[in-house]
C-alpha cells in the first residue's frame, strides 16, 4: 500500500516539482507591456536550466540583447511588490514582470529623442511599438544585472527598468523563448 501510495502519488509530484523548480514552467501574460510581441492571456514556457550554470559560475551571463525574461522587479522599487487579498488576509508578494532585455552589463543606455541608445548607438528595435514617449539620461548597467523594457514603449503602458533601473540577474528566473497559448515562438 505505501510503495502503491508512492509510486501513484508521491514520486509524480516530486517528478513535476522537480522539473518547475530546476528545469521549466509555465507564465501567463497579463497586460500590455509586450504588445504588440505578447498579448494578455498568452501563456509561455520559461526555460530556466541556462540560469543555473550561471548563477553556479559554470557558464557566461547566458542572456543576450532582444531575449524575453520573466523576472521580479528590484525588491526596494515601489513597483516591486502588489498586495493579494485571499481570505481576508492581505498577502504582499513580488509577482513576475515580462520584458526585453536591451542592455548587459557594462552596457550603457539611454533613450534621446524616443530612440533607444545602446553604448552611444541607436537600436533598431524592431519589437518595440513605437518610439520612447519621454528621454532618459544614460545609465551604465551594473556587473551582473540587465536593463528591460517593453515591447510597448509609451511610458505609461511599461513598468520597466526606466521606474526600477536596472534588474539583478539574480531575481531572472529565466527566458520566455516559447509560447504555449497560442502555439508559437515569441515574436510570431
Amino acid at each position: 500500500m505505501i510503495r502503491r501510495l508512492w509510486r501513484e502519488a508521491v514520486l509524480p509530484l516530486l517528478i513535476v516539482w522537480l522539473i518547475s523548480t530546476f528545469g521549466l514552467t509555465v507564465a501567463r501574460v497579463d497586460g500590455n507591456s509586450m504588445n504588440p510581441t505578447l498579448q494578455t492571456g498568452q501563456v509561455m514556457l520559461l526555460l530556466k536550466y541556462p540560469r543555473w550554470g550561471y548563477t553556479w559560475k559554470l557558464t557566461a551571463l547566458p542572456y543576450q540583447r532582444g531575449d524575453v525574461v520573466i523576472f521580479k522587479a528590484p525588491p526596494d522599487s515601489e513597483y516591486a511588490w502588489e498586495t493579494l487579498h485571499i481570505l481576508g488576509l492581505d498577502i504582499r508578494h513580488r509577482p513576475y514582470n515580462i520584458k526585453r532585455v536591451v542592455g548587459l552589463p557594462g552596457d550603457t543606455v539611454a533613450i534621446v529623442g524616443g530612440q533607444l541608445r545602446v553604448n552611444g548607438k541607436a537600436v533598431a528595435d524592431s519589437h518595440a511599438s513605437g518610439n520612447a514617449a519621454q528621454d532618459e539620461a544614460p545609465l551604465t548597467v551594473p556587473p551582473e544585472a540587465l536593463y528591460v523594457l517593453g515591447d510597448n514603449r509609451l511610458l505609461a503602458e511599461s513598468v520597466d527598468s526606466r521606474f526600477y533601473g536596472p534588474v539583478s540577474v539574480r531575481d531572472v528566473a529565466g527566458t520566455a523563448n516559447f509560447r504555449l497559448w497560442p502555439l508559437g515562438q515569441v515574436g510570431d
